[in-house]
């Protein structure tokens, strides 16, 4: 019997993906066989990779393969964790070193979505601090993780050493820098403006990222790297 799937609260919510070619769902129902292998116990998986390389699709397709398994589910977004967009007075959050560095609430991140999803937490899970949108505070949403729960959470910079420790799988999009920026300049043009994209991409999140390439290393970090270049075509690299 298929559990349940618990989505957060956030109005930032990216739709379901369409219905996935052969070659993507055997690879989704490879990924999820192999987390399901793991064991009863909670499990934490992190799905990292640039800009637009497809972790929220993943997550989702990731998060109903496992509960038809029978297993509950918790989906979150590290989008969801950022911190207030009224504090940026005090801090660099428009470059890229500054954006790696200051947009996410890390403590935050470990102490309310992460730590208690763990086997030996508290099973008490905040799947959103602060929605992007309204800016509406939601650390008082508690969702309960069942002892047998998967905890599915997508973003960048998931691997980075503050957070690493506390994944039990981690799986890392592959795809070229350019094309990244591409479907991020394609997906947010109509909101931000043609020019006003391209230089968000470019010189904030693709910058954010080469930063954390460089320091953190999470390709190497991860259990599973998966070329997403092509979404109907997915290609297992690594793992």
């Amino acid at each position: 019997m298929a559990a349940l799937v618990h989505q957060s609260v956030s109005t930032w919510q990216q739709p379901l993906p369409p219905v996935a070619s052969p070659a993507r769902q055997a690879l989704v129902d490879l990924l999820a066989a192999r987390i399901l292998e793991s064991g009863p116990g909670r499990l934490r998986i992190g799905v990292d990779g640039f800009t637009a390389a497809g972790k929220t699709s993943l997550g989702h397709e990731l998060a109903e393969r496992i509960a038809v398994a029978g297993r509950p589910v918790l989906r979150a977004s590290l989008d969801d964790f950022k911190r207030p967009w009224r504090d940026r007075h005090r801090y660099d959050r428009f470059s890229g070193p500054g954006y790696y560095r200051n947009a996410f609430d890390l403590a935050a991140i470990r102490d309310l979505l992460l730590a208690p999803a763990g086997q030996a937490g508290s099973g008490r899970c905040v799947l959103c601090l602060r929605d992007p949108l309204t800016q509406l505070d939601h650390a008082d949403v508690v969702t309960p993780a069942a002892p047998d729960a998967v905890l599915v959470v997508d973003g960048v910079f998931a691997f980075r050493p503050e957070l690493d420790d506390l994944w039990e799988h981690r799986i890392w999009l592959d795809v070229p820098a350019e094309l990244s920026v591409r479907r991020g300049v394609a997906r947010d043009a109509d909101r931000e403006g043609a020019e006003a994209a391209e230089r968000l991409h470019r010189d904030r999140y693709l910058a954010a990222e080469q930063v954390y390439l460089a320091e953190a290393d999470p390709v190497r970090r991860a259990d599973v790297v998966v070329d997403n270049s092509d979404f109907g075509r997915p290609r297992l690299l690594h793992g």
